[in-house]
């Protein structure tokens, strides 16, 4: 089932260890086939290694298993909703990637400070406030995943335009068109958390990057006239 999916899935997997984003079993991807409800994700805990694309797991849009010999990630349940409130992506990808794992145990919004991060997030890359107790007792999976989404409401964000996300004393998710995309975006804002740090490090008091510039940045290479690139 999914043949080419667990392939993809499993490919964008492996790209974690090999761009630094995970220290162990420590991130996951998962792609979605959207006209069969159906997604793959990385199965819980096994080691990156020992991987093969027949371990993919496949669950429903709901997170109840469907294939698999594993069980699926922890964090399956957070994917599901991700899925569910943002109906344009086709990959999740979530790390505890040092830099934006930083920002996110700091409970901070990642600042746009140039152009490297308005190229691929307009504005700054939201941090999400902690779960309440209640919420992490319950469904502490699922919870998280509608905490990141009803931020994204609560602040008229476009979750295309900002597709990275921070949960506080947690770490980063980021999601694309499908799992390479996602992986894509991971790398990226690993990149731009780790300028952004040594920014305020060198200038403390440092002013964000001008709106014009990053708007500049960010409209040519994803506006409606966008020119960066070939044309295709």
């Amino acid at each position: 089932m999914l043949k080419e999916l667990k392939i993809e899935v499993y490919e964008a997997n492996m790209l974690l260890p090999q761009y630094s984003l995970v220290t162990f079993t420590w991130g996951n991807v998962s792609g979605i086939d959207r006209e069969r409800g159906l997604l793959v994700i990385k199965p819980s805990g096994v080691e990156y290694d020992k991987l093969t694309p027949d371990d993919m797991v496949v669950v429903d849009i709901y997170g109840n298993k469907i294939e698999g010999e594993y069980n699926p990630s922890s964090d399956t349940a957070t994917h599901v909703v991700l899925y569910n409130r943002f109906p344009e992506i086709g990959g999740v990808v979530h790390t505890h990637s040092p830099w934006a794992t930083s920002w996110a145990q700091a409970g901070r919004d990642i600042p746009c400070y140039g152009t490297t991060h308005a190229d691929y997030f307009y504005g700054s890359v939201p941090c999400v406030r902690n779960l309440a107790k209640e919420e992490i007792e319950t469904a502490y999976e699922k919870n998280t995943g509608i905490l990141i989404a009803d931020e994204y409401a609560r602040r008229e964000l476009d979750y295309l335009a900002t597709p990275a996300v921070l949960c506080k004393n947690h770490g980063p998710f980021t999601w694309g068109k499908d799992a390479h995309e996602a992986v894509h975006n991971a790398v990226v804002l690993e990149e731009v958390a780790k300028m952004a740090a040594r920014c305020e490090l060198i200038k403390p008091h440092v002013q964000l990057a001008p709106q014009e510039l990053q708007d500049k940045h960010y409209y040519r290479k994803h506006g409606a006239n966008a020119y960066y690139g070939q044309s295709k």
